[in-house]
């Protein structure tokens, strides 16, 4: 089986760059984020990377780091927690694509009241 890289670097490499190593490893609008990443944002990252069990947050717009990879994560969606397992293929990605915040829509057969000819049906 093939060794995962990114940009590469093997994981173990990434997981000893510091934040702004990695920061020039990935896109410009996650790097734009991993460098202008507000204190809070910066702390729920190191508590993420320091701790095993899931943690919980409404932090949507937060891009996954090399320390992130094997952790669980809650990312809000709107309504509920949707648990995430963290792999490598996910680094450089934001938490919030992997929470969708929208449904498919299931239509299902139309009912009494919708068209003009369905109005004389019996309702038993």
């Amino acid at each position: 089986m093939a060794k995962f890289t990114y940009r590469g670097k093997t994981l173990e490499e990434l997981q000893k760059m510091s934040l702004k190593e990695f920061a020039q490893l990935v896109p410009s609008r996650q790097r734009r984020s991993l460098l202008r990443m507000s204190e809070a944002k910066q702390a729920f990252v190191e508590q993420v990377s320091s701790t095993n069990n899931p943690n919980r947050t409404h932090f949507r717009d937060v891009v996954i780091t090399p320390l992130m990879v094997g952790k669980k994560v809650a990312v809000y969606n709107g309504k509920e927690f949707s648990y995430i397992d963290i792999s490598p293929e996910m680094i450089g990605h934001f938490l919030g694509e992997y929470a969708p915040t929208r449904k498919p829509v299931k239509h299902s057969a139309a009912g009494i009241g919708a068209t003009r000819s369905t109005k004389f049906i019996a309702v038993k």
